[in-house]
């Protein structure tokens, strides 16, 4: 999707409300629409509104949308389809803590918000053509709701909350063999150029020489995350148990038997640090990560979000895209994630897309694959 024409964005965009309105339907049948207060999560009464607000922001109420001007500045733009939704819906301007206590619209109307601003959307995609100033801010708009789609997913596993949905993989895929892979010294070109869509935080694209080096061909499973738990005495993974001298694993409220080679998941970054130090292996940096995907024909990835060795910085000559709060506050401060998990809609899949998280989030469908130690 990153080279989509306006005809592809828009089919996406009604696929993605589509997907959106689904999960909602969800949580609003397990009467959890006001979920109890949490740090990693939003009421999702909220996310449903901040869904419509952002995608009006960006492109209905954007005036400078067709003229090569990137200016998010509120004064340009024109007024909401509801007049309350920049004080409840602005994620920029309310805070985290305050979105339990706002006089939220009614589901009903929060849904009829929603249909407005995609027809407003649509209507002006029409007219886009192949702009490609233009396009990227549907592509924004786009993305944004497939990663909220994907929170809700995270979200509806911490609440029992079951769901179902086209875009979900498999959680429980597996690979038979546990294998690597080992890549000579070369000099690797990391991050993305600027000729398609893509995010801030990837351009500034640069040379990163790397040392040979030999990396798993599949992440970590839970047959060796499992046996790092029995032999360290470590408390189990969130949402895992023990039944009858076997593992079971929680997925949406209900347990299922663990398939062993399935990826480890919900994994923070501190626990896959000390399986690394335990089994005497190492993460892998961002560009061993991104050389050994695109260039090795058998590199599994896309069912866990892997953690990388490296903080989450800006790569040379970082410029902010006009969503600003999308990449600068959150450096230094988190951890670099790749590839992809079973919750990840295909429209977000890509082998330079860089994820980013605190590290001690378990919540998240992370995972992590190692390296030799040299």
């Amino acid at each position: 999707m990153r080279s989509a024409d306006p005809a592809e964005l828009k089919a996406l965009l009604l696929s993605l409300r589509a997907h959106t309105l689904t999960l909602f339907d969800a949580w609003e049948r397990a009467e959890k629409l006001l979920i109890p207060f949490h740090q990693e999560f939003n009421p999702p009464l909220w996310e449903l509104g901040h869904i419509g607000w952002f995608q009006e922001y960006w492109l209905g109420r954007n005036q400078q949308l067709y003229r090569g001007v990137h200016c998010d500045s509120d004064h340009l733009r024109k007024p909401s389809l509801c007049p309350q939704a920049d004080s409840l819906y602005n994620s920029s301007l309310v805070p985290h803590d305050t979105r339990w206590d706002l006089p939220l619209l009614a589901p009903e109307n929060c849904r009829e918000y929603l249909a407005q601003t995609l027809k407003q959307s649509t209507a002006i995609l029409n007219d886009a053509a192949s702009d490609r100033e233009a396009l990227y801010f549907f592509w924004l708009a786009a993305q944004h709701e497939a990663m909220h789609l994907e929170a809700g997913v995270y979200m509806a596993q911490a609440q029992d909350v079951p769901i179902r949905g086209s875009w979900l993989r498999r959680f429980d895929r597996g690979y038979q063999s546990q294998t690597n892979a080992t890549l000579n010294r070369q000099s690797w070109l990391l991050g993305s150029a600027n000729e398609n869509f893509c995010f801030d935080n990837e351009l500034g694209q640069h040379e990163v020489n790397l040392d040979p080096f030999e990396i798993d061909l599949n992440p970590v499973n839970w047959d060796q995350y499992m046996a790092f738990v029995t032999t360290t005495k470590r408390d189990m993974p969130r949402y895992v148990r023990e039944d009858s001298q076997s593992f079971a694993v929680k997925y949406f409220g209900n347990w299922y038997p663990m398939n062993m080679q399935a990826s480890a998941v919900h994994i923070s970054w501190f626990d896959a640090h000390d399986y690394c130090r335990w089994a005497n292996r190492r993460f892998a940096t961002e560009a061993e990560w991104e050389c050994a995907a695109m260039t090795l024909p058998n590199f599994n990835w896309g069912d866990v979000w892997e953690w990388t060795a490296d903080e989450f910085q800006p790569y040379p000559g970082f410029t902010s895209h006009p969503y600003k709060d999308y990449s600068f506050p959150w450096f230094g401060s988190r951890k670099v994630l790749r590839g992809a998990c079973f919750a990840t809609h295909p429209c977000v899949r890509h082998v330079k897309y860089r994820n980013f998280f605190a590290p001690e989030r378990t919540d998240i469908f992370s995972g992590f694959r190692t390296c030799a130690i040299d």
